[in-house]
């Protein structure tokens, strides 16, 4: 058995430790915020996880220091905008060589950091971390629904052990040395996936929505490339796969923040009706950027940035991306 600590208690973090727990691993689950963590215990259900139910051999606290210390593996599943935060919280009870898996996805916009090297940085410690991405939706997670996903780090040895912890018959776990290239279609797909939302909102079809996918793959893996990923990362489960179930799923809160977007409501009253972190805004200034510093082409990335910052409406962005240049395809 395995120790286990699971930092944040939202949807996703709460269905890995389910999922963890089901494992017959030891799993300690914490959140900063005391009334979610009361309705957690109490009821041993999370009110956006219909249907699914927290074992009782999950531990729950609000200390810190519980959590981090004496564990094999340390999970980060805190929304982006939080993870340096609760990095640095953490430091002090984490040991050095540590292994963290992250399970947020996200870039930060100051230093241009993925979720790991906001991670590493924060700690300030020699940690390990494994990145945890693919196309996996909480909401199903939980229920213990069929999910694959990718186990990503430099050290091979860490993703594997990671693998052996977290696959199960419901949860097929592959590992990747390309934790890189995994971290950046992580937070990227996000983005085109706002765009699928709001080509869905202003009325557009199937058509529009693939042609979205696939020419927003292109522009991921150009980045990736000019960063030096390796360009199959990007049609992979981290990539492709990650970007179909986020632009199409009904469970996507990117999805549904581009559909309101595109039906009329600003990016703000969008975020409220979501409820939740909607990751792929908050990602934006950060890929313009890097597609800046690596002389890139991203001009759907810049289109939802030009819609969400209310520049433009969402029927002229389309427009003008419809009446671009003539290109070649490659």
């Amino acid at each position: 058995m395995s120790r286990i600590g699971v930092l944040g208690a939202g949807t996703w973090g709460t269905a890995l430790a389910i999922m963890l727990a089901q494992n017959a691993n030891g799993v300690t689950l914490w959140s900063a915020l005391d009334d979610e963590l009361k309705t957690l215990e109490a009821t041993h259900t999370h009110p956006n996880l219909k249907g699914s139910v927290i074992p009782d051999n999950i531990v729950f606290t609000n200390d810190i220091s519980k959590v981090c210390s004496d564990k094999d593996i340390l999970l980060f599943a805190v929304a982006s905008p939080y993870v340096r935060e609760t990095a640095k919280k953490a430091a002090p009870y984490i040991k050095e060589g540590q292994i963290i898996v992250d399970a947020a996805k996200g870039l930060e916009e100051d230093t241009l950091f993925t979720m790991s090297q906001v991670i590493k940085d924060g700690i300030g410690k020699n940690v390990t971390v494994v990145a945890l991405s693919g196309p996996t939706h909480a909401e199903e997670v939980a229920l213990g629904l069929p999910t694959t996903v990718v186990a990503a780090c430099r050290n091979l040895n860490a993703a594997q052990q990671v693998q052996s912890i977290f696959m199960n018959t419901c949860m097929r776990v592959y590992t990747n040395e390309d934790i890189l290239g995994v971290e950046l279609c992580g937070a990227l797909k996000n983005i085109i996936a706002l765009a699928c939302g709001i080509s869905t909102g202003l009325g557009f079809g199937d058509n529009a929505k693939a042609a979205i996918i696939t020419r927003g793959i292109a522009e991921m893996s150009r980045l990736g490339m000019a960063m030096n990923c390796d360009k199959m990362t990007f049609a992979g489960l981290a990539g492709l796969g990650d970007l179909i179930v986020t632009a199409t799923s009904c469970h996507s809160r990117n999805n549904r923040a581009g559909f309101l977007i595109g039906s009329g409501d600003s990016a703000e009253e969008a975020i409220k009706k979501v409820g939740m972190v909607v990751e792929g805004i908050h990602a934006i200034p950060s890929a313009l950027k890097l597609a800046e510093k690596y002389k890139v082409d991203m001009p759907i990335i810049t289109a939802v940035h030009k819609t969400v910052s209310g520049e433009l409406n969402p029927d002229k962005a389309v427009s003008l991306l419809m009446n671009r240049e003539k290109k070649s395809e490659k």
